[in-house]
């Protein structure tokens, strides 16, 4: 069986990227949703090796049990020979992906993100729709509340979706990771609120509520926003959890 092992592998390491990919749409728990194509081509590509390699082997298999039974030790020996059984452990991370998933990033990853921020050019920006409340990104809400000059969120009621994260002092926020590419580049968006109470850490909620500003314009008191919130409504993880950069 050890000889058709690279031929597993590869099947096993195909049908995971696949399952994630071309089956759910987990795949945007770890990249972008334009880089789907690419591992499904991946997927489709390391089974469709993994078959051509099972097959090659078993040719090569039946074609050596029909020469003389003279060489018999010599194919005994051939038969035991390939790569060592600790190569299977590569077999696990597939497995895992298959079986078991890993979630998108969470509270620990965001609270691993620096909360220094730079001061950044300050001006105006476009108008927001006219109708309230307006769904924001956090990206967006908090470069209205730090950067706008024409202090667009004044008077506005916006609505926010994140998961929770807190403080050691209780302080919790509504929070959101952005990514440019995959789950490695994630970095932490996020926003204090204020007026209810918190859920449990990780869960998903959409809060509604007010900008309260803080903080000169560009400076790092203005970092994180606040929102003073009238209703926090807990949600199931969206299919994508992640915010584009």
């Amino acid at each position: 069986m050890r000889k058709y092992g690279s031929a597993a592998l590869l099947l096993l390491v195909g049908a995971a990227v696949l399952r994630v990919s071309l089956f759910s749409e987990l795949y945007l728990r770890y990249v972008q949703a334009g880089l789907r194509p690419y591992l499904i081509a991946s997927g489709a590509l390391l089974a469709l090796l993994g078959l051509v390699r099972g097959t090659l082997t078993a040719r090569a298999a039946r074609e050596g049990a029909d020469k003389a039974d003279g060489r018999g030790q010599l194919e005994h020996a051939h038969a035991h020979a390939g790569a060592p059984r600790v190569a299977w452990l590569l077999a696990l991370p597939a497995v895992a992906l298959l079986c078991f998933p890993p979630p998108a990033l969470g509270s620990y990853s965001a609270a691993r993100e620096e909360a220094g921020r730079a001061e950044k050019f300050v001006g105006t920006f476009p108008a927001l729709p006219a109708r309230d409340p307006v769904e924001l990104s956090l990206a967006e809400f908090g470069s209205r509340a730090a950067y706008d000059s024409g202090f667009s969120l004044r008077d506005r009621t916006v609505r926010l979706t994140g998961f929770v994260t807190r403080d050691d002092d209780g302080t919790w926020y509504v929070t959101r990771l952005r990514v440019a590419c995959c789950a490695a580049d994630a970095t932490a968006v996020m926003a204090e609120v204020r007026g209810v109470r918190a859920p449990e850490t990780d869960t998903w909620v959409t809060v509604t509520g007010t900008w309260f500003p803080r903080g000169r314009l560009g400076s790092a008191a203005a970092w994180p926003p606040v929102l003073e919130a009238t209703y926090v409504r807990p949600i199931t993880e969206p299919t994508d959890p992640y915010e584009e950069r």
